[in-house]
């Protein structure tokens, strides 16, 4: 059981949980009072990203086994503890498992849970390694789990709101590009671009919150937190770039996602209930130091 918790990555899982919850924010379904139904669908959404990240990520895993049996060989495909036909099978009873409570939730979410997953499958086969589509496709991987969230109200989100899920695809795609040089180091100029990228989205940010499409004053608070996170790891990563301060980088930047999430569950509904969802970032930060994030 151990080595598939390994495969999925639970802290990685924690953040793709707040896209749920972020998305359902933005929509306003967070100061409604639900109904039973309502509730329903929002715990669908919870199991359908649980799932497609888990099958994204482990697969991920089967495309990479060559070169993790020399970089990695420590992980469970490389060290011989799950096969590769097992992993394989893993990987699409998870994706299964995100299309189907997602078609439970609504047949819009269904076809967004289709589309992550396709997507996913592309960056992990394909676009991966290149240095331009392969931050976009993760980028977009993630945008598009922020607009699953945002159907639990289908006939809410309008043409401003989806254009949120841009700002999860550019800082995303700063997470990937950070991550490029992970193994050899020398990439400062990637995470200098990465940086750059995090400092458009902390401009957004705070534009969104000045023209009041959010909350500033409930949101701010969370908007500090993630930049602070990501400002100083990256920095960091610049001054000493070595593998080590890359994949710490990169750990931060993938955890970080929780408090930008917090960032629009304050924002676009209470700054308390952006405390709920950040507390769920000591519980990854636990699970990152028990399993790999990258």
């Amino acid at each position: 059981m151990f080595p598939y918790l390994v495969l999925i990555r639970p802290a990685n899982v924690i953040t793709a949980i707040t896209d749920i919850i972020a998305g359902s924010a933005i929509t306003g379904f967070l100061l409604t009072i639900p109904t039973y139904d309502q509730s329903l669908s929002f715990i669908y959404l919870i199991v359908s990203t649980i799932g497609l990240y888990g099958g994204g990520i482990v697969l991920n895993d089967v495309f990479d086994q060559k070169i993790d049996s020399i970089e990695r060989p420590e992980r469970p495909i490389p060290s011989g503890q799950i096969s590769i036909q097992k992993a394989t099978m893993f990987a699409l009873a998870l994706f299964s498992l995100g299309i189907v409570f997602a078609f439970f939730a609504h047949p819009v979410s269904g076809l967004i849970a289709i589309l992550i997953a396709i997507s996913a499958a592309i960056y992990d086969k394909y676009s991966k390694h290149h240095a331009v589509f392969g931050p976009l496709n993760m980028g977009i991987c993630r945008g598009l789990n922020l607009i699953l969230g945002m159907s639990i109200l289908v006939s809410n989100p309008s043409e401003l709101l989806l254009l949120m899920a841009l700002i999860p695809v550019l800082f995303v795609a700063a997470i990937t590009l950070t991550s490029q040089g992970e193994v050899f180091g020398n990439n400062k100029s990637a995470i200098v671009l990465a940086l750059s990228l995090d400092l458009v989205i902390f401009a957004i940010l705070l534009i969104l919150g000045m023209n009041e499409i959010m909350s500033l004053r409930m949101s701010l608070a969370f908007i500090f937190i993630w930049i602070g996170m990501n400002f100083w790891a990256k920095m960091l990563a610049i001054s000493v770039n070595k593998p080590i301060m890359i994949k710490r980088a990169v750990k931060m930047g993938v955890i970080s996602i929780i408090p930008l999430n917090a960032t629009y569950v304050a924002g676009f509904s209470h700054w308390q209930l952006g405390i709920v969802v950040l507390l769920l970032l000591p519980i990854s930060i636990l699970a990152a130091r028990k399993f790999a994030v990258t």
